[in-house]
């Protein structure tokens, strides 16, 4: 059903502050770029009750076996899919934990797909073949919520028994969707009228990111805020790895390096393993024992 007229959404009014932005220098184009960007984080602030929402959703489904995925088309699909294939490197998690899936396919995340997100059946016949099931989270993200493969995506999610959230940037959806939570992100007119990877995008970003991330924490996948959980497949990994196994156990560089590598690359067994004078499979067992928690372990 839709519940407002395109027209009147605010992602499709025009700015009067860049009205006449094919007129003026350089300068002043990226000045007013610059002020539009900075009202996005107070934006954001005011979702916050609805975020907390959405993370205690994907923190409870992935404790119990579940998963999340973010479902979009453009822009929105495309940093839904770049968020959930962050987390893998960044945490140590299984693959499976964040999913991104974009209206179009793998190929809409370079190029175009036109009409794709106006074919609400592919949402069906994608999270089918995602293999969605009661219990998993659907994010969908619409800015302007006029993507009916989006609603068709939490529609879908709801009535199989998954929980379901619906991001938008507006005051209201164009399209809209029976979901648990709504997070509403209202970030006005783009200085490039209806232009959303700009605004609308910066703060589904903002968003992706918060949802994510304080979910990772209330898994147990950091220690303060030390990326204790990353998965060191490069130099700078390696690096950042042993730094933080220094700075837990007093250790120097060269020695928390060999460490790391004696733990398989694992941070979090690195410090156990030193702090427990124990063996890199008694550390494992230590960490299962407490959820992952490192902190319970060694405190």
């Amino acid at each position: 059903m839709e519940t407002t007229a395109r027209k009147n959404l605010s992602t499709e009014k025009q700015n009067n502050k860049s009205d006449d932005m094919d007129q003026i220098s350089i300068s002043e184009i990226l000045n007013i770029i610059n002020e539009e960007d900075a009202t996005i984080a107070e934006k954001v602030l005011e979702a916050i009750p609805e975020i907390e929402k959405t993370v205690e959703l994907t923190t409870e489904a992935i404790r119990s076996g579940h998963r999340v995925i973010y479902v979009g088309a453009g822009t929105s699909g495309r940093l839904g899919v770049l968020d959930a294939s962050e987390m893998p490197p960044t945490y140590s998690v299984p693959p499976d934990w964040f999913n991104g899936m974009i209206a179009g396919g793998d190929d809409a995340l370079r190029k175009s797909i036109e009409g794709s997100e106006d074919k609400p059946e592919m949402a069906v016949t994608d999270l089918k073949q995602f293999g969605l099931s009661a219990g998993d989270v659907v994010i969908g993200i619409s800015t302007s919520g006029a993507a009916a493969y989006v609603k068709s995506a939490i529609d879908y999610g709801t009535s199989i028994g998954g929980k379901t959230v619906y991001l938008i940037c507006n005051k209201k959806p164009y399209l809209s969707a029976d979901a648990d939570v709504i997070i509403k992100v209202d970030t006005g007119p783009e200085v490039i009228t209806g232009s959303t990877r700009m605004k609308a995008g910066t703060a589904t970003k903002m968003v992706l990111n918060m949802i994510s991330t304080a979910t990772m924490v209330r898994l147990g996948k950091v220690y303060g805020n030390l990326m204790v959980d990353l998965m060191a497949v490069n130099d700078k990994l390696v690096d950042r790895g042993a730094r933080i196994i220094s700075q837990l156990t007093g250790l120097d560089i060269d020695v928390s390096q060999q460490a790391l590598f004696a733990a398989d690359k694992s941070v979090k067994t690195a410090v156990v393993m030193i702090q427990k004078n124990c063996s890199k499979e008694e550390a494992k067992e230590l960490l299962d024992k407490n959820g992952g928690f490192l902190r319970k372990v060694i405190k």
